[in-house]
């Protein structure tokens, strides 16, 4: 045989193998490591293997709307639903239409139910509404009796980007609380809009010393008998009864309301101006942590007619005094929220901070930024799924997997004898890899491993032991060719390479177009196998090569020894000769282990 030129460095840089085992052996140890830390030592599973919670929403037709329910308004629900649910971390939701106006929701065991039920039928119908006052959410007190008002200065407010809540004076009763209301509501209006935010403000002259702030610009015009009956609504309405606080839900984007809502873990009542700006008008919408005060906010942004809307009301606003220098979030007829602002907010650009935990925070986030349903629902049935028929499902998926895995090593020790330790050992660095990597998924982004899931998994092992395969029939050719084990196994490297990532490239374009073009738990299937298959060519880079490289250098396999499963004589290898006999001549025999 030719000896290589001095000073070349044969392919694939064979001296230096330790280096590549050395990167994948941190790579298991930290993830390894991070599995435990982070207390998700097991994947994650879908509602077929660990059960979950199946909610069935019911369409309803809106007043006027008869034909609201259509497959059109459907399929755009469910789209909606999904991308919520989604938002709550939860990945491997199921949600599909059933009939002509049902929904069926399915959400995996181990998320936050209550949560996900609030979200999911939620018809998301969102206003921004200017404040004209605010009270305790109970029934006003007999005239005398102390009861003071929250204000947006208190913990429970929180405030629009910039902003600085001013001071604000309380009522010192609820009658003078009511007289406020009568006055911001029997105000003249300066324009002829019937918009709170396009009105001038009421004169201050007219406010007593024990009344509330200014009076608000009027949202009704009609006359006193509007504004008393308004006024009698607000002081009787008590918010901690769930049935007055469904029947003043309803109002039209353009009318005054009333509204309740929680401050902490408190009621408080509203009496809103018309709508100033709407929630289609926002673009997106997150909770988020403040870098600099490192509390949690909602930032906003708004499409150009919202942007537009948005500066103009919130110039307005910040001239006057609290509780009217607010607005509020309005969501399904209650306060989410309801900022104050000391400066028009320009840019189509918002920020809402104070009061807000992570939760309350990307709840609204998600409200704000995933838009209003076609249609109302409500809730016709919440049962709990169990995983009994799953687990039992998943039980002969592991049998089936575990026999295929034995046939595979079985079939490598008697082809490839000695070969198939590197083989199986490889199995086991890329089975750690996928477990650690499925176990961080499900704590990071939500990754569920269901029954489609644990099929791409069964798949990969057929992938990954083709592989190896690839690479051992090389390295086999060349040593048919008369070369030593060394040299064969780094000449035997780029074709093999090239032809492993070609298959592991047309395997993955295969797994991403199943996961784009899918939905439910196929895409379950479709991620598994796309992971798997990049693990593959992880695991033949970084440990299958650097392995063979160190395994030629032992006697055992340079050698050749039947056992190694790369025997010259059992391959049939030829001699070492680069030029031609001539024609009649007899071979020249040539040892075995010489050639």
């Amino acid at each position: 045989m030719a000896a290589p030129k001095k000073g070349r460095r044969p392919t694939g840089a064979q001296g230096r193998p330790g280096r590549a085992l050395a990167i994948i052996l941190i790579a298991m140890v930290a993830l390894t490591a991070g599995m435990f830390v982070s207390k998700q030592t097991t994947p994650r599973l879908g509602i077929d293997l660990a059960g979950g919670t199946s909610i069935t929403l019911k369409a309803k037709s809106e007043p006027g709307k008869p034909d609201a329910v259509n497959e059109t308004n459907m399929n755009t629900a469910v789209g909606i639903i999904e991308r919520r649910v989604n938002g709550l971390g939860v990945s491997e939701a199921e949600v599909q239409t059933q009939g002509r106006d049902h929904i069926i929701v399915n959400i995996p065991k181990g998320m936050n139910e209550k949560q996900a039920r609030e979200q999911v039928g939620t018809t998301a119908q969102l206003y921004f509404r200017p404040v004209l006052a605010f009270a305790d959410g109970a029934p006003a007190a007999p005239e005398g009796t102390q009861s003071p008002s929250p204000t947006a200065s208190g913990s429970g407010a929180p405030k629009a980007e910039g902003s600085k809540s001013p001071s604000a004076t309380p009522s010192s009763s609820a009658t003078s609380q009511g007289r406020a209301v009568s006055e911001a509501l029997k105000a003249p209006s300066a324009t002829p809009s019937p918009s709170a935010s396009e009105s001038k403000k009421a004169d201050d002259s007219k406010a007593t010393p024990s009344a509330t702030p200014p009076a608000a610009p009027s949202p009704n015009p009609s006359g006193d008998a509007a504004a008393a009956d308004l006024q009698a609504k607000f002081a009787a309405l008590d918010c901690t009864d769930e049935k007055q606080r469904a029947a003043i839900k309803g109002a039209k984007p353009g009318e005054p309301t009333l509204a309740c809502g929680k401050r902490g873990d408190a009621w408080g009542k509203w009496v809103l101006g018309p709508a100033a700006v709407e929630g289609k008008d926002v673009k997106s919408a997150k909770g988020v942590i403040d870098q600099q005060a490192g509390a949690w906010i909602v930032t906003m942004n708004f499409n150009d007619k919202g942007a537009d809307a948005f500066a103009k009301v919130t110039g307005e606003l910040a001239a006057k005094q609290s509780p009217q220098n607010q607005f509020a979030i309005v969501l399904d007829g209650d306060v989410v929220s309801d900022p104050s602002v000391s400066g028009a907010i320009l840019g189509g650009n918002a920020q809402i901070s104070g009061g807000f935990n992570q939760q309350s925070a990307q709840d609204l986030g998600n409200m704000l930024s995933y838009g209003a349903l076609p249609l109302s629902f409500s809730e016709d049935s919440v049962t709990t799924v169990t995983a009994a028929l799953g687990g039992e499902q998943l039980k002969a998926g592991l049998i089936a997997g575990a026999i295929g895995l034995l046939l595979v090593v079985i079939y490598l020790v008697v082809y490839y004898r000695g070969l198939a330790l590197v083989a199986i050992v490889s199995l086991m660095v890329s089975a750690i890899l996928t477990y650690t990597i499925m176990a961080l998924l499900g704590k990071g982004i939500g990754f569920a491993l269901n029954l489609p899931a644990v099929c791409g998994a069964i798949v990969a092992i057929g992938i990954t032991a083709d592989s190896f395969i690839v690479y051992f029939e090389r390295i086999r050719d060349e040593i048919r060719e008369g070369r030593t084990l060394r040299p064969a196994v780094e000449r035997a490297w780029p074709r093999a390479r090239r032809t492993i990532l070609v298959s592991d490239f047309v395997s993955f374009l295969a797994a991403a177009v199943l996961f784009i073009v899918t939905v439910g738990k196929v895409q379950g299937f479709a991620f598994t196998l796309g992971l798997t298959t990049l693990l593959d060519v992880v695991v033949v880079f970084l440990f299958t090569k650097p392995i063979m490289t160190l395994l030629a250098r032992t006697n055992f396999f340079a050698s050749g020894h039947p056992w190694s499963g790369l025997d010259p004589k059992r391959l049939g290898a030829k001699p070492p000769l680069r030029r031609s006999r001539r024609a009649g001549s007899a071979p020249v025999p040539v040892d075995a282990k010489e050639a």
